[in-house]
């Protein structure tokens, strides 16, 4: 089983909402920056959100801002992303990775950062 176990995914038509969670097994994510990433079929997989350990700090990429929202339980060893609005182009495999160096208040969005990840979600957004 992989560290990290993302659910949430499905079909959603487009406006409606979704939340995606990232549960750890085996470890404690109270000390790991969190990101988002999702990648569609023949694209480049994309930065989404970032969580700092605290949930003090987060970021957006500009094509979620307003719509997403990334939070934290750590009492429950779970993260979350909220997706309200959701758009035909958010349709894609979401993974929430993990690493403890990232700072998110200057995260390049680049996946190459993230050391431990889970094996994905689809989101789908169609009518």
């Amino acid at each position: 089983q992989l560290p990290l176990v993302e659910s949430g995914g499905g079909l959603v038509q487009p406006g409606g909402s979704l939340r995606l969670s990232c549960a750890a097994s085996g470890f404690t994510l109270d000390v790991y920056t969190i990101g988002w990433f999702r990648q569609a079929p023949g694209k480049e997989r994309e930065g989404v959100s970032c969580i700092s350990s605290s949930g003090g700090s987060t970021n957006y990429a500009d094509s979620v801002k307003g719509r997403f929202t990334v939070s934290r339980d750590n009492a429950k060893n779970t993260v979350y992303l909220q997706m309200n609005t959701l758009k035909p182009e958010d349709t894609a495999v979401y993974y929430c990775a993990a690493e403890s160096w990232v700072d998110c208040n200057a995260w390049s969005k680049d996946h190459v950062e993230f050391g431990t990840w889970g094996q994905g979600t689809q989101v789908t957004v169609a009518s």
